[in-house]
C-alpha cells in the first residue's frame, strides 16, 4: 500500500499553472491528512509516536535487520521438533505438509503486513483486534498473544534444561537449570530497542544452523541409515501431535506486528519476510529429511538429541545461542506489548531515567518467572509445542490472518475472478485455524494425560 504521490509534471493538455495549481491542492490534501492523523486519539496513533527529539528511539530497524530478528525468532525450536514429526507421520506427507504450510504461512505473513500498512497505528496483536472488534477485540487478541509468547518463552526455557542435561550429564537438578535459564534470558531482554537485539539474531542463526549440521552429520556418521517410511500407521492423537510441530515451526507471525513496527519504513516488511521464509523452509526440508533418513521412526525431539552421546553434547552446546536467544525475542516483544500499553500517551517510553528502566526490566522479570513456572509445569518438549499450536498457533499463523484479509477486503470479496479465489483461500485459512485449534487441544491434552514421565517441577534429567 503505497503513499500518496504529488504531481510533479503538468499532465498533457494542462498549462503550468494550472499544474501548480493541482500540486498545491495535493499538498494541501495532505497536510490535512497528516494533521487528522496528528488528532487521532492517543489509542490510535503510533505507539511510538514521534521519535525526533527522543533519547531511546525505536523505529530504526533495517529490512534485513527485521529479517534476520524474524529468522531468529522462528527458526529455532521448530526445527529441533521436525524430524520427529516426520518419523510421526512417514516421509511423504510430512515433506507435503511441511512445503504447503510454508508457503501459506509465507502468504498469510504477506497479509500482516497489508494490514499494518492500512492501520499504521498497529504495533501489536491488541491493537489489530481493536480495528476489527474495538475495546473487546483489543482485550483478547492482547491477553492471547502475551499468553503464547510466556509459552513459547517457556519452551525455550525447557529446551535450555533438555540441553544442560545432555551436555553435563544431568549434572544438577533439572530446575537449577531452568532457573540459569531463566536469568540469563532475563539478562538478554533488558536492551529496550529491536535494533539493539538485531546482533544477537545472526548470533542465534549461525548457531542453529551450525548444530543442525553437526547433528545431520553425526547421525549419518553413527547410524548406516534406517528404514524409510513413505506413509505412517498412526492414530488422531499422534498424528495430529505431529502436524502441530510443522505448524508451530512457522508460528511467528505473532511477532510480526511488534517487528514491523520499529522498521524504518514498514515498506519493506515483505522484504524481510521473504528472508525468512528462504532461510526456514529450505532448511526444514533438509534438516528433517536427512535426520529422518538416518535417525529413523525412534528419531528424538529436540533433534539434536539423535546422534552419538559426544556428538549430542557439542551439538546442543553450540545451540545454546539460539536456544535462549530466540526466546529472549518473544520475551522482548512481550515486553514490549506490557511496556507500551503502561505507558502509551506519554513520552515514558522514549526516557532513560530510573522509572522507565526500572519499569522495563520489572516487566521482563515477571514475565520471565511466569514463563519458568510454565516449562517446570510442562516438561515434555513435543507435548508442550503441541499445546501452544492448538491454542494460538493456529489463529495466529492462519486464521487471523483471513480474517484480517476479510476486514481489508469486505464489500468486494467477489469483485473479480481474483478476489472470488482469495476469498475462499482466506476462508481456508480460518477453517485451518480452527481445525488445528480443536484438533490440537485434543491431542495434547490426551498425550500430556497420557504421559506417565510428564512429572511437574523434578529434579530428574529430562535429556
Amino acid at each position: 500500500m503505497s503513499p500518496p504521490q504529488i504531481v510533479s509534471a503538468p499532465p498533457r493538455g494542462l498549462d503550468l499553472e494550472n499544474a501548480q495549481t493541482v500540486d498545491l491542492a495535493e499538498q494541501r490534501s495532505l497536510d490535512m491528512d497528516e494533521k487528522k492523523i496528528d488528532e487521532r486519539p492517543p489509542s490510535m496513533q503510533d505507539a511510538f509516536g514521534d521519535e525526533e527529539h527522543a533519547e531511546i528511539k525505536y523505529k530504526t530497524l533495517k529490512w534485513w535487520q527485521c529479517g534476520l530478528l524474524m529468522v531468529a525468532e522462528t527458526v529455532s525450536l521448530g526445527v529441533l521438533s521436525l524430524p520427529a514429526a516426520v518419523a510421526g507421520l512417514g516421509l511423504v506427507p510430512a515433506v507435503i505438509i511441511l512445503v504447503c504450510l510454508g508457503l501459506l504461512a509465507t502468504y498469510t505473513g504477506y497479509i500482516i503486513g497489508q494490514f499494518k500498512w492500512a492501520y499504521p497505528q498497529i504495533s501489536n496483536m491488541a491493537d489489530a483486534g481493536e480495528v476489527l472488534a474495538g475495546r473487546f477485540g483489543r482485550e483478547l487478541l492482547g491477553a492471547a498473544q502475551i499468553i503464547f509468547m510466556i509459552f513459547v518463552m517457556a519452551s525455550h526455557l525447557l529446551t535450555f534444561t533438555i540441553a544442560m542435561n545432555a551436555i553435563t550429564d544431568h549434572g544438577t537438578c533439572s530446575i537449577v537449570f531452568g532457573v540459569i535459564g531463566m536469568v540469563v534470558s532475563f539478562a538478554l531482554s533488558l536492551p529496550r530497542t529491536l535494533a539493539e537485539m538485531s546482533w544477537l539474531s545472526l548470533v542465534s542463526f549461525i548457531s542453529i544452523l551450525t548444530a543442525v549440521v553437526i547433528t545431520m552429520v553425526g547421525v549419518g556418521v553413527s547410524h548406516p541409515g534406517k528404514e524409510v517410511l513413505a506413509v505412517v500407521d498412526t492414530d488422531l492423537v499422534h498424528g495430529f501431535a505431529a502436524v502441530c510441530n510443522i505448524v508451530f515451526s512457522f508460528c511467528g507471525h505473532a511477532a510480526f506486528f511488534g517487528l514491523a513496527a520499529e522498521l524504518k519504513d514498514p515498506r519493506d516488511f515483505p522484504k524481510a519476510l521473504c528472508l525468512l521464509q528462504g532461510i526456514d523452509i529450505s532448511l526444514y526440508l533438509i534438516a528433517a529429511v536427512v535426520i529422518y533418513r538416518f535417525g529413523g521412526a525412534d528419531v528424538a525431539s529436540p533433534a539434536l538429541g539423535s546422534a552419538s552421546p559426544i556428538v549430542s553434547k557439542v551439538a546442543f552446546g553450540i545451540a545454546l545461542p539460539t536456544i535462549i536467544i530466540a526466546g529472549v525475542i518473544y520475551g522482548h516483544i512481550a515486553s514490549k506489548y506490557v511496556y507500551t500499553r503502561v505507558f502509551r500517551g506519554t513520552d515514558r517510553i522514549h526516557k532513560r531515567d530510573w522509572v522507565a528502566g526500572g519499569s522495563w526490566a520489572g516487566i521482563a522479570l515477571g514475565l520471565w518467572i511466569i514463563a519458568w513456572i510454565i516449562a517446570e509445569a510442562i516438561p515434555v518438549f513435543s507435548t508442550l509445542l503441541s499445546l501452544i499450536t492448538a491454542l494460538f498457533a493456529s489463529w495466529f499463523t492462519f486464521g487471523l490472518s483471513g480474517i484480517f484479509w476479510l476486514f481489508l477486503n469486505w464489500g468486494k470479496l467477489f469483485s473479480s475472478p481474483k478476489k472470488i479465489f482469495l476469498t475462499f483461500v482466506n476462508l481456508g485459512n480460518i477453517a485451518i485455524g480452527v481445525c488445528l485449534c480443536v484438533l490440537g487441544l485434543y491431542a495434547s491434552g490426551t498425550a500430556i494425560h497420557d504421559d506417565p514421565g510428564s512429572s511437574s517441577f523434578s529434579c530428574a534429567n529430562n535429556a
